[in-house]
């Protein structure tokens, strides 16, 4: 819920303010050039930042009849106002070392004026400020509440700088550049409120003057300008403004402007007669025009012309993502009540109601009823048979937007008579939290005491082919044939890095046609053991991933060659030095445990590859026990050295193999009930367990784990959060 509200509030503001923060955005990336286009003009003299204050002072009043003034601007550029020997004038930027003339100070631009203007005020003066000011306060609240919406995507502060998984190009960079320009978006529109609130007289005025007892002021004894005091040793760069003596009577003296006080100070004697320290209020105004205009720094000023266009962007990519989210919208041909199949749909983005969409087409094709709705939706279907809920996952674990009042509904809402449910979540590896409010809703769901048709299965990126495989499993277990179009799935692979085929055995090598292969990434790469390789033979939407393993750096794959098996036969047709294109997917929940005192895995088949990479990194020796479920004993050979190796290295501890095609029939979950003292040892101990391989061994594993349990009065969910798994 709390999400929701954040969402709501930062498209209100956006929606609410988006004239103003669009010409407030457009006039200030035109006025970041003006502090620039100042910057590079050549009135800067070479050795400005060694110069002194009485240097620059005595220079001028040595060489001209009379100075009336000095002022060194954000740029330490010096502009100054005085009278030649010949009675002429000057006023323009001088050269500070030797008080030459340099030029005429040029007049704004009077398109930059227009611009000033239409930025401070929209040219509606005392209305137009209120309204800008306002503006930069709405653009600040966008800002807190987007960042709050971006901290619970990436799961917390420490994690606010993670990996962001690109979904889309609109909803990837909006974060990605969100992050970036946090700080300095946050600088332009507190600094704005700060300046429009100075303009309407809002903070206390602190007017001081300087009060001067001319009836003690000294013309003895005489100090030359260099021999002041209260000047030696301060730099030019500090200094602001000079107002010379208007003459050479005592009562007439020098003012000093510097950056946070005012010295009114003796021509003669160098003595400070009064000194105004500048109120905080002067100093915050400063600083806030600095702040707000880049004035002085070309760095600063282009950091704000990139925040700027930036804010553009997030016009454009804001509303991108909510008129995508409201494009999908769910037409049923079928009511709620005289429908058997309900699909209930959980999605931050709308990107799972792609799926929802295929699979009632397809259902309806087959002559199905069904309606599909959102999971914040669900009441009373009069005559349902079968729920299916296809839900995503936001943040650290919580529901999308479309489903945070689900689980309450839940447990309120009973319906009259009895159905069965499967719950698939969509999700991405990169997140530690993958699925999590899919893995709730299985929960809640079994905890009402519906029947649960099938274990909850998992979508990484919005993976057609896994969809593709829930979809033959839930057939199956309804008792129809679907097949799904993967039309509606297109999407062009993304963050691909090319990899060099660096040995590959043959699969007719092997009874079970299942072949190792072995890549080397081309250029630096992150990735471990447990981790999945994406590959997509069609170079399309058609993604097929791989559990991997990382031994000496190379990247090793096991697989078995289907016959019409596309990933398969792609990898099987790859020769030695070939290469191809793919990209890791980081599985962290599926990688070996640092903290702990055992860890037992479990895998059949080409499930098993993954558990030789964490072997191979076992540099600490942790008590490890290996399950392995293959057909044959030749078909074991695939492993058999390297496992061998691990063994006597004590990489292993100890290896027990299940051969289901041998004389004898033995599956890898008859080997866990076999040793379920030791199981349970090690479940009670906090030990982990980690199950790689085929689905349908992966049900009879967590069979056989809850039939221990059971046998102990334990129930398996207390060790959940024990059991790794990555099946397929």
């Amino acid at each position: 819920m709390t999400i929701s509200i954040w969402r709501y509030s930062h498209l209100a503001l956006a929606v609410s303010s988006f004239v103003f923060i669009l010409l407030a955005s457009l006039t200030g990336i035109i006025l970041a050039f003006e502090p620039i286009s100042e910057q590079i003009q050549p009135y800067k003299v070479s050795g400005f930042d060694e110069l002194t204050a009485s240097e620059t002072i005595s220079v001028f009043k040595d060489k001209y009849s009379e100075v009336l003034s000095l002022e060194i601007d954000a740029n330490d550029f010096v502009t100054a106002s005085v009278f030649t020997d010949e009675g002429g004038s000057l006023t323009g930027f001088f050269n500070p070392i030797t008080a030459d003339f340099i030029g005429e100070k040029p007049e704004v631009s009077k398109f930059f004026q227009f611009v000033t203007s239409l930025h401070r005020s929209l040219f509606l003066k005392s209305i137009g400020r209120f309204f800008v000011g306002l503006c930069s306060f709405l653009l600040f609240l966008i800002t807190v509440s987007g960042t709050v919406l971006i901290l619970k995507r990436q799961g917390g502060v420490r994690k606010f700088f993670t990996k962001v998984v690109n979904e889309s190009f609109a909803q990837y960079w909006h974060v990605v550049l969100g992050r970036a320009t946090l700080i300095p978006i946050i600088i332009i529109t507190l600094t704005g409120v700060y300046l429009s609130l100075e303009k309407f007289n809002v903070f206390p005025a602190d007017k001081k003057s300087h009060l001067i007892d001319f009836e003690q002021i000294n013309a003895t004894p005489q100090l030359n300008i260099n021999d002041f005091p209260v000047l030696k040793d301060v730099q030019l760069s500090d200094v602001e403004h000079v107002e010379f003596p208007f003459s050479d009577d005592v009562e007439d003296y020098y003012t000093i402007k510097f950056q946070t006080k005012e010295l009114v100070i003796n021509q003669f004697t160098g003595e400070v007669l009064s000194v105004i320290e500048d109120p905080l209020i002067n100093v915050l105004s400063k600083l806030s025009l600095k702040l707000h205009t880049g004035e002085g720094s070309i760095i600063w000023s282009f950091i704000l012309l990139i925040a700027t266009v930036n804010i553009l962007f997030f016009i454009y990519s804001g509303f991108a993502m909510t008129l995508k989210r409201r494009a999908f919208r769910i037409k049923n041909k079928f009511t709620k009540n005289n429908s058997e199949y309900v699909i209930l749909v959980g999605s931050e983005n709308g990107g799972t109601l792609l799926f929802a969409n295929a699979l009632k087409k397809e259902l309806i094709f087959n002559g199905k009823r069904v309606f599909v709705a959102e999971l914040n939706k669900y009441t009373i279907y009069k005559n349902i048979k079968h729920l299916i809920v296809l839900t995503s996952t936001y943040g650290e674990g919580e529901a999308p937007a479309n489903a945070t009042n689900f689980l309450k509904l839940l447990e309120k809402i009973k319906q009259n008579q009895s159905f069965d449910y499967s719950v698939v979540g969509f999700g991405s590896l990169s997140y530690p939290d993958f699925c999590k409010f899919a893995f709730d809703v299985d929960k809640s769901l079994q905890d009402q005491n519906i029947k649960q048709l099938l274990p909850p299965f998992t979508i990484n990126d919005k993976s057609f082919n896994s969809f593709e495989q829930w979809v033959a499993l839930w057939s199956k277990a309804v008792g129809t044939q679907l097949s799904i179009s993967s039309d509606a799935f297109h999407t062009i692979p993304k963050n691909t890095v090319p990899f060099k085929v660096v040995s590959k055995t043959n699969k007719e090598d092997n009874p079970d046609d299942t072949f190792r292969l072995v890549l080397k990434p081309k250029k630096k790469l992150r990735f471990t053991s447990g981790d999945l390789l994406a590959i997509y033979p069609k170079d399309d939407y058609n993604e097929r991933l791989y559990s991997i393993a990382k031994v000496n750096g190379n990247m090793h794959l096991s697989v078995k060659c289907h016959l019409n098996g596309l990933g398969s036969n792609y990898l099987n047709d790859l020769v030695v030095n070939k290469q191809l294109k793919a990209r890791v997917i980081q599985n962290k929940n599926f990688h070996f445990p640092k903290k702990t005192d055992r860890v037992i895995m479990i895998g059949n088949g080409t499930g098993i590859i993954p558990f030789i990479g964490m072997l191979a990194g076992n540099s600490k020796k942790i008590d490890t026990h290996l399950y392995c479920g293959v057909r044959t004993k030749r078909a074991f050979n695939l492993y058999q050295p390297e496992i061998s190796t691990y063994l006597k290295d004590g990489n292993l501890t100890k290896l027990t193999i299940a051969y289901s095609k041998e004389e004898y029939k033995v599956y890898v979950q008859d080997l866990i009930t076999g040793d379920s003292d030791f199981i349970m040892e090690t479940l009670l101990s906090e030990g982990v367990l980690m199950v790689c391989g085929s689905l349908v061994m992966y049900k009879g594993v967590l069979d056989a784990l809850e039939q221990i349990c059971l046998a102990n009065k334990l129930n398996i969910n207390d060790f959940r959060h024990l059991i790794k798994s990555d099946c397929y």
